[in-house]
């Protein structure tokens, strides 16, 4: 039963290597480079710009939100103030990167914003993008 249950696994193994053989000779195992960018696109930009709007907004809510929102500036200062006054200066410091870099997100959001009232603005004069 051993021998039989062996040499059909090994017939499984030699059909699948055998299909799998030709298969990327023939290059078709290789995928196809992605194509080039023929515009800029305008037109699906201008279609996603409200949700972006509403997305840099809530981002911004919530980094300046209080002590009591997830996810805010203020609620991570104190977690950083927590781990210093218990002594974990291990945590103080992941935690002080991190609001680093949270605080870090808030004048890269502004410009976000006002570069998307000037897109809105361009879409409204181009028809949405289409008469680029």
């Amino acid at each position: 039963m051993r021998h039989r249950t062996t040499v059909v696994a090994l017939a499984t193994v030699v059909t699948l290597l055998g299909l799998a053989g030709p298969a990327t000779a023939d290059g078709k195992g290789t995928p196809a480079p992605a194509a080039t960018p023929t515009g800029d696109g305008a037109k699906g930009l201008c279609k996603r710009a409200g949700k972006i709007d509403a997305r840099i907004d809530r981002a911004l809510k919530r980094l300046n939100g209080p002590v009591t929102r997830r996810g805010s500036i203020e609620r991570l200062e104190k977690r950083v103030a927590n781990a210093r006054a218990a002594g974990h200066d291990e945590i103080e410091t992941y935690l002080n990167d991190r609001l680093t870099f949270r605080t870090s997100l808030l004048p890269t959001l502004e410009k976000r914003r006002t570069d998307l009232v000037r897109v809105r603005s361009w879409c409204d004069s181009h028809d949405n993008g289409a008469a680029s």
